[in-house]
């Protein structure tokens, strides 16, 4: 099995140091168009096992006919993108008749297209198949399938340092130089409709056993999960991302003055985004520097009825930085679920077609295969049940 990794930021080389490790793959290729950042990469992985099957490939992925032709010698294609260039590499692999898992989701202008390009080309595309989207969504329709009626779902997920610094007790885990926030609302799901929520709003304080208080505030429901049979009946549904305390309160500011826009003003005769800008001088300070460690966390939560008595599903993960092999802990848990994705399909253990996202596919055996294979690599999930004979009762 050969697998070829689009990207070496943060997220490529855990990718690829993931496949590395299966005996069934026989060549793993890291490509990015920066020399520089491959070079960064090779030094990363050299000593890892397996590091023999690597190769590093200089790529620029505008020149699309050369794109797929190095595509075309690989099983599967793991994209490790910037949004910018998520297309790119869809239709890249399009082209090449590949199946590509992307651990990010595109713009949602881009979504629309993309998607119609992939269903009718026939091939494989899995997109959002990280932590969140990814892992939350497929932990979801686990959990609501156990329940015969689901009445709520609700999502928590967060990447946040080890140890909170000003100004935003944050730092970049994800890579790339943008901050990730967005001026648009986001959604949430009340008696049964999908509704537009105020991003960054319903602040509510949360507790991860081992982390300590944190927050967690309206991002959005991914409204895909709604077409799941398991939760055509859904009432109310949320998804928030969690961060340090106080974030929320900052960010909103920093909204209402606008500076989160995309949109060009004028500055002195210059068009200037002002969340260009914002990005610019926040960098130095929310950058992930050397020796600081994050803590990815998530909580999955659904409520309905099992075998006519109310019933609550959770499913909670606490991951950190792995030292061993200097990988992110949001690397390990995006990265990680890609490549396992990606070698599932490399095996022929998952056969699709079209724009399919992970929960839809990775049910039954697959999801077992998952948990196990990220069990091996120390992350590990928490299944708590909550039984009662009556509503009310605990």
């Amino acid at each position: 099995m050969k697998i070829l990794v689009l990207g070496s930021g943060l997220m490529g080389p855990a990718a690829a140091f993931n496949a590395l490790t299966d005996p069934q793959v026989t060549q793993v290729c890291l490509c990015d168009m920066s020399e520089a950042q491959l070079a960064q990469a090779w030094a990363k992985l050299a000593a890892k096992p397996g590091a023999d099957k690597l190769t590093t490939q200089v790529l620029d992925l505008r020149d699309q006919a050369a794109a797929a032709r190095l595509m075309a010698g690989f099983d599967v294609v793991v994209a490790a993108l910037p949004k910018g260039a998520i297309p790119l590499g869809i239709h890249a692999a399009l082209d090449a008749a590949r199946p590509l898992v992307d651990l990010s989701w595109p713009a949602d202008a881009d979504a629309p297209g993309l998607i119609a390009a992939v269903n009718a080309a026939g091939s494989l595309v899995i997109p959002g198949c990280g932590v969140e989207p990814g892992l939350t969504e497929i932990m979801a329709r686990y959990l609501a399938e156990k329940l015969d009626r689901v009445e709520e779902l609700h999502i928590k997920c967060g990447g946040i340092p080890e140890k909170p610094t000003p100004p935003l007790g944050y730092k970049i885990v994800f890579g790339g130089r943008q901050m990730p926030l967005r001026d648009f609302d986001g959604h949430t799901v009340e008696n049964g409709v999908l509704k537009k929520v105020t991003r960054y709003s319903g602040v509510e304080q949360t507790f991860f056993a081992g982390v300590g208080e944190c927050e967690a505030w309206h991002e959005n429901f991914m409204p895909w999960l709604l077409d799941l049979d398991a939760l055509k009946g859904l009432k109310t549904g949320t998804q928030k991302t969690v961060r340090w305390p106080g974030y929320a309160a900052k960010v909103s500011v920093l909204k209402e003055l606008g500076l989160l826009s995309e949109q060009p003003i004028t500055v002195d005769g210059v068009q200037v985004a002002p969340k260009h800008v914002l990005d610019a001088v926040l960098y130095p300070h929310v950058r992930l520097e050397e020796g600081e460690r994050d803590i990815t966390v998530f909580r999955v939560e659904v409520i309905g009825e099992k075998d006519g008595r109310p019933r609550r599903y959770k499913i909670e993960m606490v991951d950190r930085y792995d030292p061993v092999n200097g990988f992110t802990s949001m690397a390990r848990t995006t990265a990680f679920t890609g490549a396992i994705v990606a070698r599932m399909i490399g095996r022929g253990d998952l056969k699709a077609t079209g724009w399919v996202t992970p929960e839809r596919v990775i049910t039954g055996p697959l999801f077992d295969k998952l948990v196990q294979e990220l069990a091996a690599v120390g992350i590990l999930f928490e299944l708590t049940t909550e039984k009662a004979e009556r509503l009310g009762e605990a």
